[in-house]
């Protein structure tokens, strides 16, 4: 059976995408969860997601958000992250059924300061899912793990009964990933703090169980933010299986891997640490850092290939009197971008052993 088999093409919703991550503890993959700021980075997901038939997760950070809408709007109020998440996720539930993949359409890492902005996409959801009977996200992650676990687990739970209501996931983090990413700067935290006690999962699991099965957790097992060399940082997934033995023993339940595990900075991880945390319940591995660059990487190597086409709108090597017009056309260089990504994000699939399952 393949997913297809499950689930429609197109943006799912909370109880589509339960039975998605069901399946890929089942069957021992994770999907990516691919961080976008624009159309360009949105297309190149779903071009890789079509290529190697599998689903994937799209996902918005407030920054992302708000350059999706323009830098030049003004974001004191989170307007312009709310409006740029609308624009980019109406973007995806346009093409996502013509790629003919499942799309989990997902906000990122949203902060107590944050919390204006999803308040704001819940509002756009409600709107949507009267006028469609589906969420306008699958799902909203709240980071709040630099809160206490007791305030953390109450107002995560407080927005959940919300989103459940749209028929919506939540996504919450316990611990705290290091690093910095997207203005917010944990690179001097406590190490301790990187790596999760299978008591807080419980905890966490509990609460939210109560409102709903469908959520995700993101535990800190070591993980980073940026890019870093293997060895540089200690990833211990064992956390991972040890708070799943941990929930089984306290709820005396009768299967494995109750959570769905989420792995945060995934990237310069090696491929042992990917595949052991996928086969302690990771379902999901959020990609941004290396996606940034192989879209960089696209444009510095065009920009070199092509370079004395580059430097006047008339005149190159082959003559002075000749247009270069067909090689500074922005259509040409963002092609080769988004070409890189989709390279980049094949390779991530394969990582993740997510190839071919629809």
């Amino acid at each position: 059976m393949k997913l297809l088999d499950i689930v429609d093409s197109g943006v799912l919703n909370a109880n589509e995408a339960k039975k998605i991550f069901s399946y890929a503890k089942e069957n021992s993959f994770a999907i990516p969860a691919v961080n976008v700021v624009g159309t360009s980075s949105i297309n190149s997901v779903l071009e890789a997601a079509k290529k190697i038939n599998s689903p994937v997760i799209i996902q918005f950070s407030h920054g992302g958000s708000s350059f999706f809408a323009g830098n030049s709007l003004d974001n004191s109020s989170h307007n312009a992250s709310i409006l740029g998440a609308i624009s980019g996720a109406k973007h995806i539930h346009t093409l996502a059924k013509e790629y003919n993949i499942p799309v989990i359409l997902h906000t990122d890492h949203a902060s107590k300061k944050l919390l204006p902005w999803i308040d704001g996409l819940i509002k756009a959801g409600i709107d949507h899912f009267k006028s469609n009977n589906r969420p306008l996200f699958t799902s909203h992650m709240l980071d709040l793990s630099q809160e206490s676990l007791a305030n953390n687990i109450s107002i995560c739970v407080d927005y959940f009964k919300k989103m459940n209501q749209l028929n919506m996931m939540i996504e919450i983090e316990l611990g705290i990933t290091g690093g910095e990413e997207d203005g917010v700067d944990n690179s001097n935290i406590d190490n301790s703090l990187l790596y999760t006690q299978p008591k807080d999962v419980y905890y966490a699991y509990r609460k939210l169980n109560e409102v709903s099965p469908n959520f995700t957790i993101a535990a800190s097992f070591g993980n980073v933010h940026g890019v870093y060399k293997p060895g540089n940082v200690r990833l211990s997934p064992e956390i991972l299986l040890n708070s799943q033995n941990y929930i089984i023993d306290k709820l005396n339940l009768d299967y494995t891997k109750p959570v769905d595990f989420v792995f945060h900075g995934g990237s310069g991880s090696s491929l042992d640490d990917i595949r052991t945390s996928i086969k302690y319940g990771v379902i999901k591995m959020n990609i941004d850092t290396d996606t940034q660059w192989s879209f960089w990487n696209g444009v510095r190597n065009y920009q070199k290939d092509y370079e004395s086409y580059l430097n006047t709108q008339i005149g190159n090597k082959d003559g002075d009197d000749i247009p270069n017009k067909k090689y500074y056309d922005p259509r040409k260089w963002l092609r080769v971008a988004e070409d890189y990504t989709v390279k980049r994000l094949l390779k991530a699939f394969e990582d993740l052993e997510s190839i071919n399952k629809n």
